[in-house]
């Protein structure tokens, strides 16, 4: 199993200062994840792009290549509204689709990922469903997935995830499932098991660690809080799913510490020869 860094989760030290510059440089990222953090891969958030020309993210494929941290997921931050009764909206959401695609094609992604706005009912799912199958045809032109986020509403629940999956049909379109979602279900387990089957990239996303102090990596794993790691990792491990795991910590203080722990936290839970070998970057 592949463990990756949701780039988002370093948003803080991305961010440019007061002097115009950031703690990281977005083309310096892939290879502090790969030196820094230990990881094997990037996925990116369209908030961290804002601005950024087609020759930056032809660098940042470059850089990511060279490093041996390939980009690997592009999500979409906005949850777009693909079944609003108003075309313009909707024609929004597709166009602005189409545009992550292209961004995704030009970075050497495999996936788009993105959240569907939108009431759980006939009408909006079925809206959904014909809007969606527009990008899912752009993405299998650009030998893409295209991967549904949950978010509440119309894709709130597991069921409604695989029936919309299901409506659009064909073979570039599945699920991004998350450990925050799914702890927040009610029956996390079940979640999980029921949306990795169609999943190629699984968020582990983590909010805080319990003990040690804040300025040190752990020595070895800590709890975690609010909701148990284990259970989770062992529904996808459950269900025979050996792909990516992309890092999302959410939580507060020093996100490098935090994404650390988080790598030792789930390194723990998974069989050591899942994981890939360190290799040193060119």
């Amino acid at each position: 199993m592949l463990l990756t860094l949701s780039a988002v989760s370093l948003r803080s030290m991305l961010a440019k200062g007061r002097g115009g510059r950031a703690k990281l440089e977005l083309l310096d990222l892939p290879r502090f994840t790969r030196e820094d953090l230990g990881l094997h891969g990037l996925n990116l958030s369209t908030e961290l792009l804002t601005g950024v020309s087609r020759e930056v993210l032809e660098k940042l494929r470059e850089r990511a290549d060279k490093a041996g941290c390939a980009c690997l997921l592009l999500i979409e931050s906005e949850p777009q509204p693909f079944g609003d009764a108003g075309e313009a909206p909707a024609a929004g959401a597709v166009e602005r689709m189409q545009r992550v695609i292209q961004a995704a094609s030009l970075l050497g992604c495999n996936a788009v990922a993105v959240r569907v706005s939108g009431e759980d009912t006939p009408e909006c799912f079925a809206r959904t469903a014909d809007r969606l199958r527009k990008a899912v045809h752009r993405a299998e032109k650009m030998e893409l997935n295209l991967l549904i986020s949950p978010h509440t509403g119309l894709t709130q629940t597991p069921e409604r995830i695989t029936e919309l999956i299901k409506k659009i049909g064909g073979f570039r379109v599945g699920t991004f499932p998350d450990f925050q979602a799914a702890a927040a279900s009610g029956d996390p387990t079940n979640y999980l098991r029921r949306l990795t089957p169609y999943a190629s990239v699984v968020s582990a996303t983590t909010i805080k660690f319990v003990g040690g102090k804040e300025e040190e990596e752990a020595e070895g794993p800590l709890k975690h809080q609010p909701y148990d790691l284990e259970p989770l990792v062992n529904a996808i491990l459950s269900v025979g799913y050996d792909g990516t795991l992309g890092i999302d910590y959410r939580g507060t203080g020093d996100a490098k510490v935090g994404v650390l722990r988080s790598r030792a936290a789930l390194e723990s839970l998974l069989d050591v020869e899942d994981l890939p070998e360190e290799e040193e970057p060119e």
